[in-house]
């Protein structure tokens, strides 16, 4: 029988894959391919996820990396936008191109009149080639060519065809900018072989292991995983359900009894995104907590606390003043070592202002 892994062991695990247990001193596009890349469709906020891996990061040598192209941002795992290396973008965006064409076919595509895909695709891409393009920008300029047909299904369909970037001075850090959208290739002017789907597996069970194939099509949003794990050289476990969960075979697990500090997570951090069974990383209480924010189509930043939430907080700038709310969902006994964590993260987030650091009952709310 498949030896069994308890939750504790399953979250100290994964903890461990995603780099939690203890900050690394590794060069930040190491730290981005290891995790997998980071959930990115908020400009800023995926920096704190760097901020909580990587010992002394420093936000501006992320963003020089976006601004030189050695980092991009692009859609690829569930058709979010992701933080991803050049070398990543390449290979894993031919593979997951499908998960994007899902959603795209049953929603935009339905809606055009007379458009052939292939010269879309040929027209869209000359255009955002010849100049980065907003969305809206960019169905304007098709709907000419297509008159009657929805401006912005167009566009959709588009970023599905053609693999866009969105483009600095969008993502990097203290600035912003229209989210303008070239292709990958002419961004960044390389080619990488398309990553297989065993090379996708091993990837995330790398990243996110020991795992269900429920589990990495959760993350990568591909269906059919369990033909490709099949026949794969893979250890196996169980979980407290029955569940068989798969991992490398060269990987060890950590010990269940090691302690794991304190974090501020942040919004959309893969932590929580990546397994149909999130209770390795959430536990009963904040599946509570969290049952009024996917409505508000909004994720709280996450307050782990020997490995899982107890609360959740937010960040309120007044002035010169930042003050960070450490929204507690039950008395946290280990307090002052979360206001300590938060001290430190208030350097990093308003290191040239005044701080403050506030303590509230209850979830916040979305």
């Amino acid at each position: 029988m498949d030896p069994l892994l308890s939750l504790r062991a399953l979250n100290r695990a994964t903890l461990d894959r995603q780099l939690l247990l203890a900050r690394v001193d590794r060069p930040v596009p190491d730290v981005v391919e290891h995790v997998g890349g980071l959930q990115a469709q908020t400009p800023h906020t995926w920096y704190t996820g760097l901020w909580n891996r990587i010992a002394g990061f420093r936000a501006e040598d992320a963003s020089a990396l976006l601004e030189s192209r050695a980092l991009v941002r692009i859609a690829l795992q569930r058709s979010t936008i992701h933080l991803v290396t050049a070398r990543d973008a390449l290979a894993m965006r031919p593979l997951l191109q499908v998960v994007t064409e899902r959603g795209t076919r049953s929603t935009f595509v339905r809606k055009l009149r007379g458009v052939d895909l292939d010269e879309l695709e040929a027209a869209g891409r000359a255009l955002v080639e010849a100049a980065p393009m907003t969305f809206a920008a960019l169905g304007k300029a098709l709907a000419e060519r297509w008159p009657g047909n929805d401006a912005h299904a167009l566009s959709q369909v588009v970023r599905w065809l053609v693999p866009l970037v969105q483009v600095p001075p969008r993502g990097l850090w203290g600035r912003s900018g229209p989210i303008a959208h070239t292709s990958a290739e002419a961004w960044l002017g390389v080619e990488a072989p398309p990553m297989t789907p065993e090379e996708l597996v091993r990837r995330y069970l790398a990243a996110f292991g020991p795992a269900s194939v429920m589990d990495a099509q959760t993350w990568s949003g591909l269906t059919r995983l369990g033909e490709v794990v099949e026949p794969m050289e893979l250890r196996r476990y169980r979980d407290e359900h029955g569940r068989t969960l798969y991992d490398l075979p060269e990987l060890e697990l950590p010990d269940p009894g090691a302690s794991a500090p304190v974090r501020l997570m942040y919004d959309f951090d893969n932590l929580f995104l990546s397994h149909a069974d999130r209770s390795r990383v959430l536990g009963e209480k904040a599946e509570a907590a969290l049952k009024g924010f996917p409505a508000a189509n909004v994720a709280p930043r996450l307050i782990l606390v020997d490995g899982f939430p107890v609360g959740d907080w937010t960040v309120a700038k007044a002035g010169r003043v930042t003050t960070l709310n450490l929204h507690q969902w039950a008395p946290i006994a280990e307090l002052d070592a979360v206001a300590e964590e938060g001290a430190r993260l208030l350097d990093f987030l308003a290191p040239g202002d005044e701080h403050a650091i506030t303590v509230l009952d209850g979830p916040s709310r979305p």
